[in-house]
C-alpha cells in the first residue's frame, strides 16, 4: 500500500509537469511592458464635471473606448487600466495607463490612440444669444455661454454617415443607447425652442434648435463637412467618443533589449534562489527536506499555471513577488519539520512525531500566511500598476504555498514513513549537519 501511494504521488508530479510543459508551449506568458519592451502613456482624466457616483463608470467606459481604438491597429496584448494617483488627502486624480508592448516609438504610440473625440451636448444659456453672435470668439468664451448636460459620448451606441436628402451634404447620424435615449428625450421635451449645441473636443460643431421632443434616441450632426471629414468623424465616434476629457501627462519608452535583459535577469535570479533553497532543505532537513523540494516544484508549477489562467501580466515587480514567495513557501515546511524534531526528541515514533508536527505547526502557519495575504490585499488595493503586479503574484504564491505545504507535503511524508523507528530512520527525519543525533532516543 505504501509503495502504491509513493508511485501515485510521483505519477501526479510527472503528469503535472508534462501538462504544464505542453500548456506553456501553446500559451506563452503575458509579459508586461518592462519585460517585453514598448511604450507607456499616462493620461489624466478631467472628472470635474462628473458626479461622484458616476466617476467609476465613466473611467471604465474610457478604458474600454481607448482599448477598442488601440486594438484596431493590431497592437499585441495592449494593457489598459484605470489608476488613482492617491486615495488620501483631497480628490483622487484619475489616470489611464496605456501600455503598448512592442511599440517603442512614443510619437507612433500617441498616433495609435489618435485624437479620440470628446462628444458633448450643451444647452445655450437664456441670455447668451446676443453674446453668441457678437463677442464670443475664443473657445473659453464660447464654452461659458453653454450649460453642460449629462448627455455625452459615453451614452452613444453608434454613429453613421448620412446625406441630407435636399442638399446632398454629408451629415453624421447619432444613435444613443437606452440610457442616452431616455436622457435625450427628457432634454428635448423640457427645452423646446432652445439651442442644444453639439460640442466635439470643446468646439461647437452644430447648434441646432430643439423643435420638438425627440424620443427616438437619434440625433444628427450637420456642419460644413466634406465626405472624407464626415467619414473620419463617424469612424472616431464609433471607435469611441470619450466620456471624459483626457490629457497626456507622461510617457515612457523601454527598448526590447532592455526588457529582455530584465526578463533574463529575473528568471536567472528565480532559478538560483530555487536551487539554493532546495540545497538548504535537503542538507538540513534530509528526507523531509527532499520531500519539501518536490512539493516546492509542484508549487512553482501550480503558481505559473495560475498566472496563465487568471491571467497575470508578469512585470519585473511581479516576477520579484513570485521569487520572494518561493522563499516564503518554505516557511510552512520549516515550522512543520522543527515541530517534528521536537516530538522525536521526546521519544515518540516517526509517524506520531510527523502527525503531531503538522498539528502543532498549523496555527503558526495559518497566522503568518493570513498576515501575508492581508499585506498583499492592501498593496493590491492602494498600489499603482507595478505594485499591484507584485501584490498579485505574491498573494497567489502565498495561497498556493499553503496548499502544497499542508496537503502535498503531508501526503508524501506519510507515504514514505517507515514502519520501524530505527536509528537510521530517525536520523533521516531529524535535522542538522551532524550525522548522528545523540539527543534522539530510540
Amino acid at each position: 500500500m505504501t509503495k502504491y501511494r509513493i508511485y501515485s504521488a510521483v505519477l501526479v508530479v510527472i503528469l503535472v509537469a508534462i501538462g504544464y510543459y505542453s500548456y506553456s508551449q501553446k500559451y506563452p506568458f503575458k509579459l508586461g511592458l518592462d519585460l517585453n519592451g514598448g511604450t507607456e502613456l499616462v493620461y489624466k482624466a478631467d472628472i470635474s464635471q462628473i458626479k461622484g457616483g458616476d466617476v467609476s463608470d465613466s473611467m471604465n467606459t474610457l478604458r474600454d473606448v481607448i482599448e477598442r481604438r488601440v486594438n484596431i491597429f493590431g497592437v499585441s496584448e495592449p494593457i489598459i487600466q484605470v489608476e488613482k494617483s492617491s486615495i488620501v488627502g483631497g480628490v483622487a486624480e484619475q489616470r489611464l495607463i496605456v501600455e503598448l508592448p512592442g511599440v517603442t516609438d512614443i510619437d507612433k504610440a500617441v498616433a495609435l490612440i489618435g485624437q479620440t473625440p470628446l462628444l458633448e451636448f450643451k444647452l445655450l444659456k437664456g441670455e447668451a444669444n446676443k453674446t453668441l453672435s457678437q463677442n464670443a470668439t475664443t473657445s473659453a468664451q464660447i464654452a461659458a455661454l453653454f450649460t453642460p448636460t449629462e448627455l455625452t459620448g459615453r451614452l452613444l451606441d453608434k454613429a453613421r454617415l448620412e446625406f441630407n436628402q435636399t442638399s446632398g451634404t454629408p451629415t453624421v447620424g447619432l444613435i444613443f443607447n437606452s440610457e442616452g435615449s431616455a436622457l435625450f428625450a427628457k432634454i428635448t421635451k423640457e427645452n423646446v425652442g432652445e439651442i442644444l449645441a453639439i460640442f466635439l473636443d470643446g468646439q461647437p460643431i452644430s447648434t441646432p434648435v430643439i423643435r420638438e421632443e425627440i424620443s427616438s434616441g437619434e440625433a444628427v450632426i450637420s456642419g460644413s463637412f466634406t465626405p472624407d471629414e464626415a467619414k473620419i468623424l463617424v469612424r472616431n465616434l464609433n471607435y469611441g467618443a470619450l466620456p471624459v476629457p483626457v490629457e497626456l501627462v507622461g510617457t515612457q519608452s523601454i527598448g526590447a533589449s532592455l526588457g529582455a535583459d530584465a526578463l533574463h535577469s529575473g528568471v536567472r535570479a528565480g532559478i538560483w534562489g530555487f536551487v539554493l533553497v532546495v540545497i538548504f532543505l535537503i542538507l538540513w532537513y534530509r528526507l523531509p527536506g527532499f520531500i519539501a523540494s518536490i512539493t516546492l516544484v509542484m508549487y512553482v508549477i501550480i503558481s505559473l499555471a495560475l498566472f496563465k489562467l487568471i491571467p497575470v501580466t508578469l512585470t519585473a515587480a511581479g516576477l520579484a513577488g513570485f521569487i520572494l514567495s518561493i522563499g516564503m513557501a518554505v516557511d510552512a515546511n520549516v515550522l512543520i519539520f522543527e515541530r517534528t524534531k521536537e516530538e522525536l526528541k521526546r521519544g515518540k515514533n516517526i509517524s506520531e512525531s510527523v502527525r503531531e508536527g503538522f498539528h502543532r505547526a498549523w496555527l503558526s502557519i495559518r497566522d503568518s500566511n493570513i498576515s501575508s495575504i492581508i499585506t498583499a490585499l492592501v498593496l493590491f488595493w492602494i498600489g499603482t500598476s507595478a505594485v499591484k503586479g507584485f501584490a498579485l503574484t505574491f498573494g497567489v504564491g502565498v495561497l498556493v504555498s499553503m496548499f502544497t505545504a499542508i496537503t502535498a507535503t503531508r501526503t508524501l511524508l506519510f507515504a514514505i514513513i517507515p514502519k520501524s523507528s530505527g536509528k537510521f530512520s530517525r536520523f533521516l527525519f531529524s535535522n542538522g549537519l551532524h550525522f548522528l543525533n545523540n539527543e534522539i532516543k530510540k
